[in-house]
Parts: structure tokens; sequence; C-alpha cells
């Protein structure tokens, strides 16, 4: 799961949240972490996992002289404020919820690598105080569903006239900030829960962040190195395929 995840973090320019929650998910409660728990552990476990994965994958991006570091910079005041905001939502939200957003989360992000849409380039990037609103959304919506944010963020720079490797590379910058003040909004949430399996801090799962990270920051950058050499689409749509069979699994448990 974690050489899964980096390798789909440098690749695709997603954090990997989507493939990791699924199955820390299935993990956990094969471990018998409480059901009303387990799929906020996941999500907490998985931001926290992005802190490692996305150094990682910038890294290999900014080689390439593919980080736009102004917009990062930029977006970021508003992504640290929308995750931690973000985090204490996901933690007030009945599991039931939670799950179906993340549902709806999956399908949708696989609709648009099926289809491989992009909105047309048709304006600039906005001002300081339009960037802020723009990386609260991001920070908020990427921390209840424990994802890297480029599901909104790089289609936000594709319509604002970045391309497509640039708006890639920036967001992987961004997964960074998104996960470090989520991962800090799930522990300060679960700070008080007693009934956590050994390891937890909070609602951050330590022993599956520590094997996870450790694997995933090898093949991110393996990611990173083929999204600049190959064609990706057809990979997307087979992995949008992977994407709707999890979707249909959280929509029924």
């Amino acid at each position: 799961m974690g050489a899964t995840a980096g390798f789909m973090a440098g690749l695709l320019g997603i954090g990997g949240g989507m493939i990791m929650v699924p199955f820390m998910t299935m993990i956990l409660e094969s471990k018998g972490v409480d059901a009303e728990h387990v799929v906020k552990m996941a999500v907490a476990t998985s931001l926290a996992t992005i802190c490692f994965t996305s150094l990682s994958s910038v890294r290999a991006h900014h080689k390439h002289g593919a980080v736009l570091w102004p917009v990062a910079r930029l977006l970021a005041p508003g992504i640290l404020l929308g995750s931690l905001i973000g985090a204490q939502i996901a933690a007030a939200l009945p599991t039931r919820i939670l799950s179906l957003l993340f549902a709806l989360f999956i399908a949708y992000s696989a609709t648009q690598m099926f289809i491989d849409r992009k909105p047309k380039a048709s304006r600039t990037l906005p001002g300081k105080p339009g960037m802020f609103g723009v990386g609260s959304v991001v920070g908020l919506l990427s921390s209840i569903v424990g994802a890297g944010g480029a599901f909104v963020s790089v289609p936000f720079m594709t319509w604002c006239n970045i391309k497509i490797h640039q708006a890639v590379a920036t967001s992987a910058s961004l997964g960074f900030p998104i996960a470090l003040a989520g991962t800090l909004g799930y522990v300060w949430a679960g700070r008080d829960l007693s009934d956590m399996p050994a390891g937890a801090f909070g609602y951050l799962y330590l022993p599956g962040l520590l094997v996870i990270a450790t694997i995933s920051m090898m093949t991110a950058p393996l990611g990173a190195r083929t999204a600049h050499r190959m064609d990706i689409r057809p990979l997307k749509r087979a992995f949008a395929v992977v994407l709707y069979i999890l979707a249909a699994y959280f929509l029924l448990r």
C-alpha cells in the first residue's frame, strides 16, 4: 500500500489518500478498532503519510523546474487554516456520513480521471484574497477526505492558464501544508479518546504511519520521474476503474 501510494503521488500528483483510506479502513477494522473511529483514524493516518510523500515527490518535481513556488506561497496560508478546520469537522461527523462523503469524493475523482476533462484556460490567477479563499477550500476538503488536494488545486491552476505539468508539480508542493495542518487537527480532535488501539496518538495510528511513510518516500520520486517521461492518460483510466470499486466498497459498508 505504501509503495503504490507513493508512486501514484509522484505520478499523478495525488496525495495517496484515495488508495490509503479504503485499505487502512480494512486493516484497522481487522485489528478491532471501534467502528465509530475507524474511518477517521484511516483519514488521519493517510494525511500524516502525505507529509512524507509530498516532500519526496516535490523534490523530484523541483529538479525539473516545474514547481511554481510563488503560486504555492499564495495558496499556503488558506490551506493551513482550511486543513485545521476540516479535521475538526470530520472528527465531529458520524462515521456513516464521513464514509459517504469519502465514497462520493472517490467517485468524483475517478470520473475526472476517466474522462480526463481539463477546464479551459480562460483566466489568470486571482489576487491574494482570492488565492487565500481557494487555498482554504482546498485545505478544508482535503483534510476531510484525507487527500493531498490535487483534485481541486490541479483543475483550478489549469483553469488559470498554468500548464498541466506545472499544476501537478505545484499541487505536490501543497500536499505538505495540507497534511501537516490536517494531521495536527486530527491529533487534537482525538486527544481525549480512551478506547483507541495501542500506537494511536489521537486519531493518528503511528505504526501504520511508520511503515507506509518509509516505503512511500522511496517510490514517490520514481513516480514523479515517470510522469515527465510518459503519457499518463491511459494509466489514469485504469486507475479510475480501481477507484470506482473502492467507492462502491465504501457505499456498501
